[in-house]
């Protein structure tokens, strides 16, 4: 079906498309997007999170380490990097918990959400983007859980991690 650019920006590209439903054809607006990555680390039954100010919703967040993939990017590369810029962290390997779209009524972003094995302090740490302000904080997993229950933690990706957090603790 046809589609066209309404719209590039740095982060995304808006387009709309024809769909044909039903026999007939309607009008789409899709937002192309490369992709994010985020990283669980855990050390010692706690999970290192970042605040910082997301201007979409005005509001500051609670989020695992966590950035944009650049188009074509490792997913796996882009976490290691994310993982060192925003938290000062590495690890021996990063193991994938889940792969998502985060919202395919309009947007075909995908996000992979990794843990961190065996993670330590870098050596030497990457600069952060020049567009961001972030605090790192250690909460323990139970209090983090009980932030995505209360709507203190509200995104979608750290939900999940802490989920995946709590489920894997309950395994062991």
């Amino acid at each position: 079906m046809e589609e066209k650019i309404i719209y590039k920006g740095l982060i995304f590209t808006l387009n709309q498309k024809t769909v044909k439903i039903k026999g007939k054809d309607y009008l789409r607006d899709i937002i192309r997007h490369p992709g994010g990555v985020g990283v669980l680390v855990i050390i010692d039954q706690k999970i290192l999170l970042v605040q910082q100010m997301r201007p979409a919703i005005d509001q500051m967040t609670l989020e695992i380490p966590a950035g944009k993939l650049e188009y074509g990017e490792d997913p796996l590369k882009a976490g290691l990097r994310e993982l060192n810029e925003e938290a000062g962290y590495t690890c021996k390997e990063l193991q994938l918990i889940q792969s998502f779209v985060s919202t395919p009524g309009f947007c075909d972003e995908r996000i992979w959400i990794y843990e961190a094995i065996d993670p330590i302090p870098v050596k030497q740490r990457l600069t952060m983007d020049e567009d961001e302000e972030i605090e790192c904080q250690w909460i323990p997993i139970h209090e983090a859980y009980e932030m995505t229950r209360n709507g203190k933690i509200i995104d979608a990706k750290t939900i999940m991690a802490i989920d995946h957090a709590i489920l894997k603790e309950k395994k062991v």
